[in-house]
């Protein structure tokens, strides 16, 4: 039964015993009771179709349900640092030196990935970590009656949670999510190519076309045929175990067609198959690798990492307005959870810091949390979020700088306003390049950029922003425009009101030799800066 299937997202996760109270000076976890727990979940059927993707398109009712369905990625073994008891019971142990706040959060989230919680991805859940259960005996009675109970998978839905389902958009978020400062990034500024212009218009508004409500997702022109040819274009590979296809390729033959049809834009339900690939392909990384790497993020499960309690903060926070990512401690805010803490013990430069939790939330729609896992420390590896979360942020600056290089020569005008009001691109530039513009535009817009930038690599984020700048141009130069209404209109959320006229734009860039060129040139300026320490004094 459909609804059943639906309903499978709020189960029991693990079937290796409840853990057992740890009396100490460490907080005790105050959601264990003596209810058995419910057999683990099945991931998937054995697929023997080879002519679709390993994970199927995310529109409204199957992205919340398939994803919500899918089991933890690692073993329960190993999930956890765990020992016997006499009982029979298994005891999480702090790790030596692990502060307790860090291991109460720590043992919260893995105590429920065995136990589930109820009403995942329909009710808010209860908070358990950052305010302690047990300051009363009501708030210790709504610990537990939230907890998930041995018939959550299998009973069929209420009618308010058919509504709820019927009240996501095709990428599972709930139709009246609303953010602030809406403005309309007009099409008619990107029918121009990006050229050198002088011209201003003194006498434009200083404001955009602002918007009452984020407009529903734009209607997705020709996509069953774009998805055929995607299904043409693609070739299945290795299988897991459920024989689901775990690897595609190119058909050689069709190369030459792939970033002109990336750039069209990838069909959903090969968004993961397609990002798998031009990731393996930038980071000259293999299925050998992924397994790996897949390795290291169970391992890091069973380590302590002093980010906990920040991260654990920032979870609830991170995606809003998503099914997924809606119940507190549900299966989504879990799975980020669990990503983020081992992304964090793999760099100890960069640790953890607030823009990982927006990119991570975007490819746990996609992914299994050891292939986000896995595609995060590529993006850290090889696409140079290294140095964007380094102290400091490094590759933030350099990019700032050729952001900036790239303005004063194609909009000299628009360079010298900024000189003018005294505003530095970090002022509204810098949660950009820190999230990938997660949170700046809308998920479908967001998406897309993503498929230029798996392809394309950093530059793809710089044009971007020159292309925000590039349509406001008369409002930035506009004799009214003051230091509050240029920041206030490129710190806003910005609506494209044609996709495709946006992407078609940014090809043009990206595709543009000689200006690719002048943006390496301009990164190893950059260095050169550095080096010599005169860098802070070459920006805005």
């Amino acid at each position: 039964m459909p609804h059943r299937q639906a309903r499978r997202m709020g189960g029991a996760l693990s079937s290796t015993g409840r853990l057992h109270q740890f009396q100490s000076r460490y907080p005790t976890s105050p959601i264990d009771r003596s209810s058995s727990f419910s057999p683990p979940l099945q991931s998937r059927a054995p697929s023997t179709s080879s002519a679709s993707p390993g994970r199927p398109s995310s529109s409204a009712l199957r992205i919340s349900a398939t994803t919500f369905a899918t089991p933890p990625s690692s073993p329960p073994e190993r999930q956890l640092s765990a020992k016997s008891s006499p009982s029979g019971k298994s005891v999480i142990l702090p790790a030596e030196g692990e502060e307790p706040d860090a291991f109460h959060v720590r043992s919260t989230y893995a105590q429920l990935d065995q136990q589930g919680v109820k009403g995942d991805g329909y009710e808010e859940g209860v908070e358990r970590t950052r305010a302690r259960v047990g300051g009363s005996r009501a708030s210790e009675l709504r610990a537990l009656e939230a907890l998930a109970d041995e018939h959550e998978k299998t009973r069929d839905l209420t009618q308010q949670e058919l509504e709820t389902l019927a009240s996501v958009d095709r990428y599972g978020f709930f139709v009246t999510s609303s953010h602030d400062r809406l403005i309309l990034l007009p099409s008619s500024p990107l029918l121009k190519p990006l050229t050198h212009v002088t011209a201003t218009a003194p006498n434009s508004s200083a404001n955009a076309k602002s918007l009452s409500a984020l407009p529903p997702s734009q209607p997705l022109i020709r996509e069953a045929s774009r998805i055929a040819k995607w299904s043409r274009m693609l070739q299945a590979g290795a299988r897991d175990q459920g024989s689901n296809v775990d690897e595609w390729s190119i058909v050689p033959r069709k190369e030459s067609k792939l970033p002109e049809r990336i750039f069209k834009g990838i069909p959903d339900c090969w968004r993961s198959a397609a990002w798998e690939i031009l990731m393996s392909r930038y980071s000259k990384t293999g299925r050998r690798q992924l397994v790996e790497l897949g390795a290291r993020y169970r391992e890091g499960l069973d380590q302590p990492s002093t980010y906990d309690v920040q991260i654990d903060l920032d979870v609830p926070r991170t995606i809003t307005g998503h099914i997924m990512f809606r119940t507190r401690y549900g299966l989504g805010q879990r799975s980020l959870f669990h990503v983020l803490h081992s992304l964090s013990l793999h760099c100890d430069e960069c640790g953890y810091c607030q823009g990982m939790g927006p990119i991570a939330a975007t490819l746990l729609c996609y992914f299994s949390p050891e292939k986000t896992y896995a595609s995060l420390v590529r993006l850290h590896d090889a696409y140079s979020m290294h140095t964007i979360f380094s102290p400091g942020f490094p590759g933030l600056i350099e990019a700032i700088y050729v952001q900036e290089k790239l303005t004063q020569e194609m909009m000299p005008a628009v360079y010298a306003s900024f000189k003018k009001h005294m505003i530095s691109t970090t002022s509204y530039a810098t949660k950009w390049y820190i999230t990938l513009f997660a949170n700046s535009v809308p998920f479908q817009t967001q998406l897309r950029l993503w498929d230029a930038f798996f392809l394309e690599g950093p530059d793809i984020f710089v044009i971007v922003a020159v292309a925000v700048v590039w349509v406001y141009r008369d409002h930035i130069t506009s004799d009214s425009a003051n230091f509050e209404t240029v920041l206030s209109l490129l710190s806003s959320f910005f609506v494209p009101e044609d996709e495709n006229t946006l992407l078609s734009w940014i090809e043009k860039v990206a595709t543009d030799r000689k200006l690719r060129s002048k943006m390496q040139q301009w990164r190893q300026d950059w260095n050169r800066l550095v080096s010599s320490g005169q860098h802070m004094q070459a920006l805005l």
